[in-house]
């Protein structure tokens, strides 16, 4: 019987051992899942911390690319604008020197004479000239008064026509693209 409980004694030790390994292998297992879990929800969190830096960087970039495209667009309408209104000056000493040469051929008597079409040949020119530069006559015969294109030095009263209607132009207006650089000169019904 002593035998017996020798053997049950090595046995029951044998299995409290045994026992006892698979608790501190438990331990350790559960151990290694806690410090995988925490190694796992670490590396998500830099994930999306990743992911929230990247989405931010992307935005400025857009952003940065919105406004240099922004940037191109304004520089280039400014050197248009400031190509088509920097001879402002020169046409507007110009415009004088159209209104002489008209005032020349309307005193001319004979048109057959040389003299006459040549100060219409040059009129011509010049007028084309101004006009590749952008450079307009503004209508204004029999066309309602706007002061934003005309000069009314005159009112009279005409049978016949309404009021604010253009019946003279006593000067020629001109205009570079949407710009009066000279408003045209009228009389108006009233």
């Amino acid at each position: 019987m002593l035998e017996k409980n020798i053997h049950q004694d090595e046995k029951d030790t044998s299995v409290n051992e045994e026992i006892e390994s698979q608790e501190v292998n438990f331990e350790e297992s559960t151990e290694t899942n806690q410090d995988d879990n925490v190694i796992d929800i670490n590396s998500r969190l830099e994930e999306e911390k990743m992911k929230e830096e990247l989405a931010q960087e992307r935005d400025k970039y857009q952003r940065l690319q919105a406004e240099y495209s922004n940037y191109i667009r304004r520089t280039n309408q400014e050197k248009e604008t400031i190509g088509v209104f920097a001879n402002e000056k020169i046409i507007t000493e110009l415009i004088p020197v159209i209104d002489s040469m008209e005032r020349a051929v309307e005193a001319c008597d004979n048109k057959e004479d040389k003299l006459y079409e040549g100060i219409n040949l040059v009129q011509k020119q010049l007028k084309d000239t101004l006009s590749k530069f952008g450079v307009e006559e503004i209508e204004a015969e029999n066309a309602d008064f706007d002061p934003n294109l005309h000069l009314a030095v005159m009112q009279e009263s005409v049978d016949g026509v309404e009021a604010n209607k253009v019946i003279m132009v006593l000067q020629k207006g001109y205009k570079l693209g949407t710009k009066v650089i000279r408003p045209t000169m009228v009389k108006v019904s009233c």
